[in-house]
């Protein structure tokens, strides 16, 4: 893992992505303490994509609320 500095990170910043996209990681720090990583972007395929709405209406199913029932919903969840 790469470690820079944020002003380093800041004028070098092309050339890191490109370390990132080759697969390295960079780590930045402010003061000398980790404020936040660069690591290459993960994509998902069209399959875990379909499952994943899949999962989401599947779930929506259970959470249907009738006319008038968000406005209960909505009351309960006030404190004040």
């Amino acid at each position: 893992m790469i470690k820079v500095g944020a002003y380093e990170a800041k004028t070098q910043f092309s050339a890191l992505l490109e370390k990132v996209e080759r697969g390295e990681e960079v780590l930045i720090t402010r003061h000398g303490k980790p404020v936040a990583r660069l690591t290459k972007a993960q994509t998902a395929s069209l399959e875990e994509i379909d499952d994943a709405i899949a999962r989401i209406l599947e779930r929506r199913k259970d959470c249907s609320i009738g006319p008038g029932g968000w406005k209960a919903a909505r009351d309960r969840g006030r404190k004040y």
